[in-house]
């Protein structure tokens, strides 16, 4: 299974980040999703709402970065994504892309909640 993990932020509320396969057709690779949401189940369905119904968190073994946090917190529907980081050094990549809506992903407009 892919690794994923959570924050518990001091508001209440969680960002879970998760390493998935690209559900993206002819898109190789895995992509890490930020959800920001008011528990953990609740991020986990608003993935399962968009198509992504295979969406599982077990432990917390990647949790979301400072600056992942930050990213999600500031995107209007709390749900981004871009490509997952390759690197075998353990180190963070010196090139990151930047994060992107959900949408971009699914290439559909994204419902309101």
């Amino acid at each position: 299974m892919a690794a994923g993990g959570f924050c518990k932020l001091p508001n209440g509320t969680v960002v879970v980040a998760l390493n998935l396969p690209s559900p993206a057709a002819g898109t190789p690779g895995s992509v890490r999703v930020l959800v920001h949401a008011h528990n953990r189940p609740r991020a986990l369905t608003r993935l399962r709402n968009l198509g992504l119904r295979a969406v599982y968190l077990r432990g917390n073994a990647a949790p979301p970065t400072p600056d992942e946090i930050t990213a999600v917190l500031h995107h209007p529907d709390g749900l981004i994504w871009r490509t997952a980081p390759t690197g075998t050094t353990g180190g963070p990549d010196l090139v990151q892309e930047l994060w992107r809506p959900i949408r971009a992903l699914l290439g559909r407009p994204m419902a309101r909640t």
